[in-house]
Parts: C-alpha cells; sequence; structure tokens
C-alpha cells in the first residue's frame, strides 16, 4: 500500500479557533481515504473519523439519491463589512454565521448577523453557530436578539452544551434549535434521544463513522439533517457530500461549503469541492489528491499523524 500522506493547508481565516487545517491521506481499493480528527481529540472519539476514512477507501459510498447538494455559505467571526462581502459574493441564499467567538461578542455578533441578513435579502435564509458556548438565560437572551437582527433565525446550532440545556432553551424561544456536538459526540450517538431538545440534527459524516453508519444516526434521531462538513480537504469533503447525497431527504441547505476557508487544497484545482451558485455536485469517489506533495506537512507532523493512524488501525 502506498504510504500515507500527510497534508497541512493554511485557512483564508481563523476557525474553529485553528489557522492552519492537517490530515492524513490514504488510497485503498475504492479510491482515497481522508483521517482528519482534530488534534486534541482522543483515540475514542477519533476512531470514529478513522472508520470513515476506512469507508471511503475501502468500501465507497451508497448510491445517490440526487446529484448535487444545496449548500450554505460560512461567515466565520469577522467584521460585519467582510461578512456581507462573503454572504454576497458566495452565491448561496442561505449563511451559516459563527457567533459566541469569545466572550463580550454579543454586540459585534449583531452586527456581523445583520449584515448578512442585509447581503442576501429578505428572501436568504440566516442560521448562526455558537458552539456550545452559551448557558440557558445566556441563550434565550441572545438568540431572541439575534433572530431580531436576522429578521428571522433558520435556526441555531448547539448554543449550550448539555440536551437537557438544549431543551430548556428550546422551551424558552420560538427559534428551531439544531443539534450538533450533543448527537456526534454523545457515548452512541445511535441510542441519543434529541427530540425534545432540536428540532435539526446535524450530521458530519467522518466524525460519525463513515456514510453508512451517519444514516443510521439520521434515522435514529428522526429529525429533519443537515449535513456539515469537519473542515475536511475536498477528499474528505467528498465523503460529506455522499451522505448529503444519500439521505432520503433534504430540507436544508448543507454546511459544505467550507473549502472556501482553505487557502488551497491536495487536489487539482479544476477538481476542488466548491460550491458554485449554492450548488455542489455529487462526486462518486473521492477526487484524487494530486498536490498531495505540494502541500505536505513537516516531518514532526507527518510521523505525529502516521503513529496516530497506525493506532488506530491496529485498535
Amino acid at each position: 500500500m502506498e504510504t500515507p500522506a500527510v497534508y497541512s493547508i493554511p485557512m483564508t481565516t481563523r476557525f474553529r479557533g485553528i489557522t492552519v487545517r492537517e490530515g492524513l491521506l490514504f488510497r485503498g481499493p475504492a479510491g482515497w481515504g481522508e483521517f482528519c480528527a482534530f488534534p486534541e481529540y482522543d483515540d475514542r472519539e477519533a476512531a470514529a473519523w478513522f472508520a470513515g476514512a476506512r469507508e471511503a477507501a475501502e468500501e465507497g459510498w451508497p448510491e445517490p439519491v440526487r446529484s448535487r447538494v444545496p449548500v450554505n455559505c460560512i461567515v466565520p467571526a469577522v467584521g460585519p463589512a467582510t461578512a456581507a462581502d462573503l454572504a454576497r459574493a458566495s452565491g448561496c441564499s442561505t449563511a451559516k454565521v459563527k457567533v459566541a467567538d469569545h466572550p463580550g461578542s454579543a454586540g459585534e455578533d449583531l452586527e456581523r448577523v445583520a449584515a448578512v441578513r442585509d447581503a442576501l435579502g429578505p428572501g436568504g435564509h440566516v442560521r448562526v453557530d455558537a458552539n456550545t458556548r452559551w448557558t440557558v438565560d445566556e441563550a434565550v437572551r441572545e438568540i431572541r436578539a439575534l433572530d431580531r437582527a436576522a429578521g428571522g433565525l433558520q435556526y441555531v446550532e448547539q448554543p449550550c452544551v448539555t440536551i437537557e440545556e438544549l431543551a430548556a432553551v428550546r422551551r424558552r424561544v420560538d427559534v428551531r434549535i439544531a443539534a450538533d456536538e450533543a448527537i456526534r459526540r454523545a457515548a452512541d450517538p445511535l441510542r441519543v434521544s434529541v427530540r425534545e431538545a432540536a428540532d435539526v440534527a446535524i450530521l458530519k459524516c467522518l466524525p460519525l463513522g463513515g456514510v453508512r453508519r451517519a444514516l443510521r444516526v439520521a434515522e435514529a434521531v428522526g429529525l429533519p439533517c443537515v449535513v456539515s462538513s469537519a473542515l475536511e480537504s475536498s477528499v474528505g469533503l467528498a465523503a460529506e457530500i455522499a451522505l448529503a447525497a444519500a439521505l432520503p431527504e433534504l430540507d436544508y441547505a448543507c454546511g459544505l461549503g467550507t473549502g472556501l476557508l482553505l487557502t488551497t487544497d491536495v487536489v487539482a484545482e479544476t477538481d476542488r469541492l466548491l460550491p458554485v451558485d449554492g450548488w455542489l455536485p455529487v462526486p462518486r469517489t473521492a477526487p484524487d489528491p494530486v498536490r498531495r506533495h505540494e502541500v505536505a506537512a513537516d516531518p514532526e507532523t507527518t510521523a505525529w499523524w502516521r503513529t496516530r493512524a497506525e493506532r488506530l488501525a491496529s485498535a
């Protein structure tokens, strides 16, 4: 088997607290897979990501039921002018706006959301993601304010940490609540119950163990689903698109436009999975990472990723 390649790609802006994305690529009989569990994740949590990468490389994905998927644009924690420019240039009718990036960000969040609403116009959809940063009372207060700034939010993603907290927030606001970490970071995503806590389920293929397992999670949670990226290169992003393409129903735009957050990619420029006019085509296999050696990580980082993957492969 070809030696796994490790990439290191700078991001266009800080996102999720990082400025460089890293991951490991390997090829199997079905094509290329990507293992890119964030470095702070322990082996228990990283094992699902590795299983998703192996599925892509060794089995491939189920047949799609659609040939393209709608996507939202991503608006990081940037100033209102930049936020508006990103939304306007994206070609998307839905925007996911990061909020609660740091303590005391409420005023900045309101300006950012209002700017995105103006850029999208009244027919666009605005959703926000707080990444578990709020308490219940903070979430209720901020959601109400952001809902007014947005002229109506489509939903709020993971405002608090626990399912119980999400349920408490949901009872007190008139905005849909979406569960992300509450599902994928649960001890068993197939058994977690979020029906009282959420209106929408956020699914991430690689963190859930691959397309097939994510489809089982979607069936188990019984809620409308949005497929979101885990900041992969186009190799891993292809698996996320495959999940969105295989879901029986897809009521909302998906968070799969994250390729725009990377300064470059492991694939040829013409093969990058970037949205056009708010849509992404559905690939049948991951694109070939022909540029993997051009964006190779340094030797120390490469050794760390390979050791990690070998440890998970033998577990």
